[in-house]
This record gives C-alpha cells, sequence and structure tokens, in this order.
C-alpha cells in the first residue's frame, strides 16, 4: 500500500518504462502470438496495459480515460505503444493532485472496501503480471525481449 504520492508516482514511473521497452519490441505482425490458441495475445495484452490503467484510476477517484475502446485491439504496435504513453502521462498528471493523506482513505473496490493506496499498488502489482506473460510472448515469437528488471538473456551474451 501507497503511504506517500511521491512513492507511487516514483514506482509507476519505473514500471512504466520497462512497460515500454516491452511494448517497444512489439511488431505488427507478431500481435496474435499467444501461448496456445484461445488464450492472451501480445496485441491484447498491450492493449490492455494501454487501457486498463485508466480503470483502476477511475476506481481511486482520478480522472484518466484510455485511448480508444479497450475490447477492440488494435492492428499496429504504434496504436498500443501510443496510446500507453499517453495514459502514462495522464495519469502521472492526476496522481500529482492526490496528497499522502487521501491514499489512506477508504474507498469501494469490487463490492469491498479498500484503500487509494492499496488500489494503486494493486494497479502496479497488475501491469507487472502482464508486462511478465508479455515477455514470455516476446521470446516465443522471436522478438526481442527487453531486460526490465535486469538484462535478459540476449542482452547478457
Amino acid at each position: 500500500m501507497y503511504r506517500k504520492v511521491e512513492d507511487f508516482i516514483t514506482d509507476w514511473n519505473n514500471g512504466a518504462q520497462g512497460t515500454i521497452k516491452v511494448l517497444e519490441s512489439l511488431t505488427d505482425d507478431k500481435l496474435d502470438q499467444a501461448i496456445v490458441e484461445g488464450h492472451s495475445t501480445l496485441g491484447w495484452l498491450g492493449w490492455h496495459l494501454a487501457t486498463s490503467p485508466a480503470f483502476f484510476a477511475g476506481i481511486v477517484g482520478l480522472n484518466v480515460k484510455a485511448t480508444g475502446n479497450p475490447s477492440q485491439v488494435p492492428a499496429q504496435a504504434e496504436t498500443i505503444i501510443h496510446a500507453y504513453k499517453k495514459l502514462v502521462e495522464d495519469l502521472q498528471k492526476e496522481a500529482e493532485l492526490l496528497t499522502d493523506e487521501q491514499l489512506a482513505e477508504e474507498i469501494e473496490s469490487f463490492g469491498n472496501k479498500t484503500t487509494r493506496g492499496a488500489m494503486l499498488r494493486t494497479l502496479i502489482d497488475h501491469q507487472t503480471h502482464h508486462r511478465g506473460q508479455m515477455t514470455v510472448l516476446l521470446r516465443q515469437a522471436g522478438l526481442k525481449v527487453p531486460g526490465v528488471m535486469g538484462p535478459t538473456k540476449e542482452e547478457s551474451n
């Protein structure tokens, strides 16, 4: 749980830089890559990361809108990257309006009570989870896997 807005913003920006590296490894022809048929694709996961933080932001009372329709995955990787970068910037600007005291306030989330700071931690965890899924799919697709939390096998050779 975040107790200081500055701590959330630092983690948000650090995580966003890693996610941008992963998204920039996407190619249009590999957006349909899935671990097996019927599972999440690289395109879906990338678009989910470019749109779902607006949902979390809304829960904590931030005015952040996703670019495009969350249920319509674009056919171009560049569209996903651009939408994500805009969302990162918009969410940071809105988060800067929060106070440390507001992070401790209780909010409603999925029928339960939690704090704003806890929901923002969930946002960070959600992004990290899906970014990790994407790195597996990048390797499966034969694309470059960027180092996010340290060098990848490709980078250490």
